[in-house]
């Protein structure tokens, strides 16, 4: 099993910048799709971004160019770069691990992180 814990959320003005942590233990997530993922109050969860396995990174178009990923397998850990942040981003954010066989659905799922940017 993977366990992840989601950090780094707090408050801040819109435009300005916030950068989310992701520790995994149990397993090195070198073999797995990090993904993030929010969910806004009262919307369903999406998709915010993901980093393949192999060094590849997708994003959701809402994020395109504001948020990166990245990841460092040797400390377990993924990052989420979150700038020019907007009040639509408000939301809370999960870091989630798939492996990477081709499977669609994530297998392990981090807490959540709240994320609230004020206009």
């Amino acid at each position: 099993h993977v366990q992840l814990q989601a950090s780094g959320g707090g408050l801040v003005q819109a435009g300005g910048s916030l950068r989310l942590a992701c520790a995994a233990s149990g397993r090195t997530i070198s073999n797995y799709h990090m993904g993030w993922l929010r969910q806004a109050p009262g919307k369903e969860r999406e998709f915010v971004g993901i980093s393949g396995s192999g060094g590849n990174t997708y994003y959701a178009d809402s994020v395109k160019g504001r948020f990166t990923i990245s990841r460092d397998n040797a400390k377990n850990m993924v990052y989420l770069q979150m700038n020019s942040l907007r009040p639509e981003d408000t939301a809370v954010y999960y870091c989630a691990a798939k492996y990477s066989d081709g499977r669609s659905k994530y297998d392990y799922w981090g807490q959540g992180t709240l994320v609230t940017v004020s206009s």
